[in-house]
C-alpha cells in the first residue's frame, strides 16, 4: 500500500542536490525565534493555567483585584496556548518543512520578521494584557467567547498575521514544481493556513453581530475549527513529516492520506453544534454535529492507523529518538481524545458529562495531550538540527516523562470528578454537594501542575542548554537534514 516516501537528500545550502542545483534557503533565524518564543510563552501560558487551577481550591488567592479573578486568567491561559506556545511551535515547524517540501525557499525573510512581530508583540502580548486590564470599549474589551476571548482590536491583527501566513508559506506550493506532486504534509499546512484564515472572522466577529443562539451556533462552529483546521492540520502535518525523515522509510499509504486530509476538511466544521446539545438551536443541526462527530472518529481511526502502520517494526527507535516518541504519544492521545469526544457528542453521554468537569479533561487531553505533544516533538526534532543549535538530549527526555506523568494525573483527576459531578448533578441533592465532592479532586489538579512546569522547565533547557556546534553532526539515532520529495517507493 505504500505510495510515497520523504526522500532524504541534503539540505544543507553549500552542497548541490542530484539534479545539481543548490537547495532552497531555510530561514534557521526564523525558527530560533519562534521555537524560543514558543517554550517562553508555554511556560507563561502554564503559569496562568495553574493560577486558575488553585483558585478553584483556594477562592480568595491573590486576593480580590479584577486582574486576578479566575475568569480574566482562564482567558490568556487559554490564548496563550492557542497563539503563543502552539502558534509560534508550528511556525518554527513552517520555517523547516516548507522549503524542503515546496523544494523552494519561504516568499520573504523580510515577511517573516514582520509576521514574528505581529504574532508575538501586536497579537500576544497586548491581548494578553487588555484581557487583564478588560477596559470597557467595545473595541479593546474582552470577548465572551470560547476560544474567541481576545478584543476585537486584537482580531483584526490575528487575522492579518493568518494573511501573512498564507503568502508566507502556501505561496511557495503554488509555485512548486515537485516531481510526483506534493506531499501530504503540505497539503495540511496549505489547509491549515487557508481555512484558519476564513475560520476565525467567522468564531471572533460574526458572534458580536449575531446575538443569541445564532451567534452561539457561530462560535461553536469556531470553538471546533480552532482545533480541527488550525491545531489538528499541523499537528498531522507534522507527524507525517517527523515519521519518515526519522524512520528513512515511506509510509504506509499515501492513498490512505488523502482520504485522511479530505474527510478531515469536508466532516470537521460541522462539529462545533454539538457543543449545544439540549440547547435551542435547531435540533437538525445538533443532529449533523452529531453524525459529523461519528464520522471524525472514523477518519481519525483511519489517519492513526496509517501513521502508526507507518512506525511498524520500529519500537526500538521510537524508544531512543525522544522527538519521535512526542509524535508517537501524542498520536496515540489524538486516537483516544478523538473517539472520545465521538462518544461525548452522543446524547446520553452528553446529558451526564455536559458541564462537567469530564469536557475539561477532554479538552486538555487534546491540546496538552494531542497538540503539545506532536508539537513539542516536532519542534525538538527541527531543532536539534540547526546549525549551531543547543540540543540537551537528557533535558528533553526528561520533559516528555515530567509531561506524560503531569497530563495523565491531571486527565484521570479531571475525568473522575467529572462523572461524580454528572451523577450529583442528576440526584436531588443540592449542588453544593457537588462542589464539596469536587474539593479532594481539584487539590489533586494543581498538584499536577507540578510535573507539569516541571517538564516546560525541562523542555526549555533542552533548546537553551547542552553543547552548540558550528554544524550538529547527525547520530544514527536521529534524523539528518534533508529535503523531502514525493517519490514512488521501491
Amino acid at each position: 500500500m505504500t505510495a510515497g516516501i520523504l526522500s532524504p537528500t541534503n539540505a544543507v545550502r553549500s552542497k548541490p542536490q542530484r539534479d545539481g542545483t543548490a537547495p532552497p534557503t531555510v530561514e534557521h533565524d526564523l525558527i530560533r525565534a519562534h521555537g524560543l518564543a514558543a517554550v517562553i510563552t508555554l511556560l507563561i501560558s502554564a503559569v496562568f493555567g495553574t493560577l486558575v487551577a488553585v483558585k478553584f481550591t483556594f477562592p480568595d488567592f491573590l486576593g480580590g483585584s479584577a486582574w486576578a479573578t479566575w475568569g480574566r486568567l482562564r482567558y490568556d491561559h487559554t490564548q496563550g496556548i492557542l497563539f503563543g506556545w502552539l502558534g509560534n511551535a508550528f511556525l518554527a515547524y513552517l520555517y523547516h518543512a516548507v522549503p524542503r517540501l515546496a523544494d523552494r525557499p519561504v516568499t520573504s525573510p523580510r515577511l517573516g520578521w514582520a509576521l514574528f512581530l505581529v504574532w508575538n508583540f501586536v497579537v500576544l502580548v497586548p491581548g494578553w494584557a487588555l484581557v487583564l486590564a478588560a477596559p470597557s470599549h467595545w473595541l479593546i474589551a474582552p470577548q465572551a467567547l470560547e476560544w474567541a476571548e481576545f478584543p476585537l482590536a486584537v482580531d483584526v491583527f490575528v487575522t492579518l498575521g493568518l494573511a501573512l501566513m498564507v503568502v508566507q508559506f502556501v505561496l511557495p506550493f503554488l509555485r512548486a514544481r515537485v516531481p510526483g506532486g506534493l506531499y501530504v504534509s503540505a497539503w495540511y499546512i496549505i489547509g491549515g493556513t487557508v481555512f484558519t484564515l476564513l475560520a476565525y472572522p467567522v468564531g471572533n466577529i460574526v458572534p458580536q453581530v449575531l446575538p443569541g443562539a445564532k451567534g452561539a451556533a457561530f462560535s461553536g462552529l469556531w470553538i471546533h475549527d480552532a482545533v480541527g483546521l488550525y491545531i489538528t492540520p499541523f499537528a498531522v502535518s507534522i507527524a507525517y513529516f517527523v515519521i519518515p525523515a526519522t524512520t528513512r522509510r515511506p509510509i504506509y499509504s499515501h492513498f490512505l492520506s488523502m482520504i485522511g486530509f479530505w474527510l478531515l476538511f469536508f466532516v470537521y466544521p460541522l462539529n462545533g453544534t454539538h457543543h449545544y446539545v439540549y440547547s435551542a438551536i435547531p435540533m437538525d443541526a445538533q443532529k449533523a454535529a452529531i453524525i459529523a462527530s461519528a464520522y471524525l472518529g472514523m477518519d481519525v481511526i483511519l489517519v492513526v492507523f496509517n501513521q502508526l502502520m507507518s512506525l511498524k517494526g520500529q519500537s526500538g527507535l521510537v524508544g531512543r529518538d525522544v522527538p519521535l516518541r512526542y509524535v508517537w504519544t501524542g498520536l496515540v492521545f489524538y486516537l483516544i481524545v478523538s473517539l472520545q469526544g465521538s462518544l461525548q457528542a452522543l446524547m446520553p453521554i452528553n446529558r451526564l458529562t455536559h458541564f462537567s468537569d469530564w469536557v475539561i479533561g477532554h479538552s486538555h487531553l487534546a491540546m496538552l495531550g494531542f497538540a503539545t505533544f506532536v508539537a513539542a516533538g516536532g519542534l525538538t526534532h527541527v531543532w536539534r538540527l540547526l546549525p549551531a543549535a543547543r540540543y540537551h538530549a537528557g533535558f528533553v527526555a526528561a520533559s516528555y516523562w515530567l509531561l506524560l506523568s503531569g497530563l495523565l494525573l491531571m486527565v484521570i483527576d479531571l475525568t473522575a470528578v467529572g462523572l461524580v459531578q454528572g451523577e450529583l448533578w442528576g440526584t436531588t441533592a443540592p449542588w453544593i454537594d457537588s462542589v464539596r465532592a469536587s474539593y479532594p479532586y481539584w487539590a489533586l489538579r494543581s498538584l499536577s501542575a507540578v510535573p507539569l512546569l516541571l517538564g516546560f522547565l525541562a523542555l526549555l533547557g533542552g533548546l537553551t542548554l547542552g553543547p552548540a556546534t558550528a554544524r550538529r553532526p547527525a547520530p544514527e539515532d536521529e534524523a539528518p537534514a534533508f529535503a523531502p520529495t514525493l517519490q514512488p517507493a521501491e
